[in-house]
């Protein structure tokens, strides 16, 4: 159970990994994440869904390696087992027949966006998807976003593929063509989902964003991915992770996220550390 059966390297510190989970990959719907822990010293982390196979008993994960645990994670090779993983979890994507789709995602969240162009184009909608990257090195997941839209943008800050710009260009382009866009969905940095939700916000385009909180248990006890909606709070694990962008209190979810950056540079330091000292005792040994 939870064993790695492959592994691939999508990006620079971008991998793509498949793992055995038959009871998750039965139950799976688009935008549900799991909770996975590697060992039993581990800490919980969770991560999106990608997509899953009911008859193999298989689900994809694909992470970007940002901190302790996904470089770990990331070390992991095929045969390998994840001690924990608990899904799936979180509220799945509304998909219905709204018209015009637009998916948009940036950096590693293509890969949680991707799921959820698949299942609007399956329900009849017609679905057009903006991917966007730093630069060409750093784009993930292009030609499966090509099969599952009717039309793909792509775009890079620093122009080395596709339009030049930021997806909110693209965006912009799409409504000046007058593309009635009937919804808008928008998964990668913070503030790339409040730039998007503050576009949309202008021409009345109902948007949908899947939020990245900080979270423990993934089952509302301990408060942990609270986030500022309207005049309340809301709990990413529970009540989310997808949420009416043009209600998300940005600036409060950003310092939420930044809270324990001191705690995860120095579980870095020592994880770096640790590896390399048992390094030294191997080549000793």
């Amino acid at each position: 159970m939870n064993e790695i059966l492959e592994k691939r390297i999508l990006s620079d510190g971008v991998k793509d990994i498949i793992v055995s989970s038959p009871h998750i990959a039965r139950k799976r719907k688009a935008g549900q994440f799991i909770i996975l822990r590697i060992d039993e010293c581990g800490e919980r982390i969770p991560l999106t869904i990608v997509d899953s196979d009911p008859v193999k008993g298989v689900i994809r994960l694909i992470f970007q390696e940002v901190g302790k645990t996904t470089y770990h994670l990331g070390e992991l090779e095929v045969g390998d087992v994840i001690q924990d993983i608990v899904g799936p979890l979180g509220r799945p994507t509304h998909i219905e027949k709204f018209g015009i789709v637009v998916c948009v995602g940036g950096g590693i969240g293509v890969a949680p966006v991707y799921p959820i162009a698949v299942g609007m184009k399956a329900a009849g909608n017609e679905v057009i998807s903006i991917i966007g990257s730093r630069n060409k090195d750093l784009l993930i997941m292009e030609s499966e976003m090509t099969d599952a839209s009717d039309r793909l943008v792509v775009t890079t800050d620093d122009g080395s593929y596709g339009l030049h710009g930021f997806v909110t260009n693209a965006l912009q382009n799409l409504i000046d063509e007058g593309i009635k866009i009937d919804l808008c969905v928008a998964i990668g940095p913070v503030v790339m989902m409040r730039a998007v939700s503050n576009l949309t916000k202008k021409y009345n385009i109902k948007t949908v964003v899947s939020l990245n909180s900080v979270m423990v248990d993934g089952t509302g006890m301990c408060g942990g991915c609270r986030v500022g909606y309207g005049d309340g709070t809301k709990f990413v694990c529970v009540d989310g992770p997808e949420f009416d962008g043009h209600l998300v209190n940005y600036d409060e979810l950003i310092l939420r996220q930044q809270a324990y950056i001191p705690q995860e540079k120095e579980s870095m330091e020592r994880y770096h550390k640790c590896r390399l000292d048992k390094l030294a005792e191997k080549e000793e040994g």
